[in-house]
């Protein structure tokens, strides 16, 4: 058994492996308070971008397992966002800032802007699969994006890829241009159509998570290490309960995110997770109120 659930990434000492990932939920202070405070390892922000985001409605739509989504980035300003991430600094919380830009250049500007108010790492949103403006992720893209950040900042970062083709190709292009981690996988192309009106739900093909896509990311993760990939990997998809958390470890991961079942239930939700995972691991769940070690 192990004797602690401590360790480090990214530059940050988490107090468990699980990590809540970006989404709608980590838009609000509120929430990313609210899952530091409960016992996440960490809490990944929804995406920053630099340009205006127009203001369509983003929507969820449940599946018999996992959903499907429209969402794409943060509708707040970017000043908004460095007021919101210095203050988080002042707090410690536990904080992973997900951020994307159409161009490598844009996206090492903004990492460089938010290195002024905080040394929180960063997890670079490559590619969304429902952004029809963000390219095809290929090798090259990858090593482009991943330079010209590495280049232009000091802080550390996780490159966030979908699986797909060429996986591996991608996976070293990101270790090439500088990552210090990897997370695997982004949500990918999925299609249902509403038993009503039986048109593609949400308008047609959007992102795909939840348990659907877990035995994919497993296997890809102990493919990546059983080809000598080193670099520090924090699983997603599909995660829902301390045995899902395990599974990933197991696999070669190093930590984990949990996003799609934290729709039901929320904090509830992910304060099982973790007390699953810690009794799995041989630790005693933190007793209510107990802080977390950062």
């Amino acid at each position: 058994m192990e004797q602690s659930t401590t360790r480090s990434l990214l530059n940050l000492r988490l107090s468990n492996p699980v990590i809540v990932g970006s989404g709608l939920l980590t838009d609000r202070v509120k929430l990313i308070r609210q899952f530091a405070d409960i016992g996440a390892g960490a809490v990944v922000t929804k995406t920053l971008y630099p340009s205006h985001i127009d203001s369509q409605d983003e929507n969820i739509y449940p599946l018999e397992s996992g959903m499907l989504n429209n969402t794409t980035y943060s509708k707040r300003p970017i000043q908004q966002w460095l007021l919101m991430l210095k203050l988080f600094a002042e707090e410690q919380l536990p904080i992973i800032v997900s951020v994307h830009a159409n161009t490598p250049e844009v996206l090492a500007a903004m990492a460089g802007q938010i290195a002024t108010v905080t040394d929180a790492p960063l997890e670079l949103g490559i590619s969304c699969p429902h952004d029809l403006t963000a390219g095809e992720d290929t090798p090259d893209r990858v090593y482009r994006y991943t330079d010209a950040v590495r280049r232009h900042t000091d802080a550390p970062f996780s490159v966030k890829l979908a699986l797909g083709d060429e996986l591996v190709n991608r996976v070293e292009a990101a270790v090439s241009g500088g990552a210090q981690a990897l997370t695997l996988s982004d949500t990918i192309s999925g299609l249902a159509f509403d038993p009503v009106t039986e048109l593609p739900a949400l308008g047609g093909p959007c992102g795909y998570s939840g348990a659907g896509i877990k035995p994919l990311v497993l296997a890809a993760i102990y493919h990546l290490r059983k080809k000598g990939i080193t670099l520090p990997i924090i699983g997603s998809g599909g995660v829902q309960s301390g045995r899902d958390v395990r599974d990933y470890l197991l696999a070669g991961a190093d930590a984990v995110q949990v996003y799609t079942a934290l729709h039901y239930k929320c904090g509830k939700t992910l304060k099982r997770i973790i007390d699953e995972y810690q009794g799995i691991a041989g630790i005693m769940p933190a007793a209510p109120g107990q802080k977390k070690e950062i």
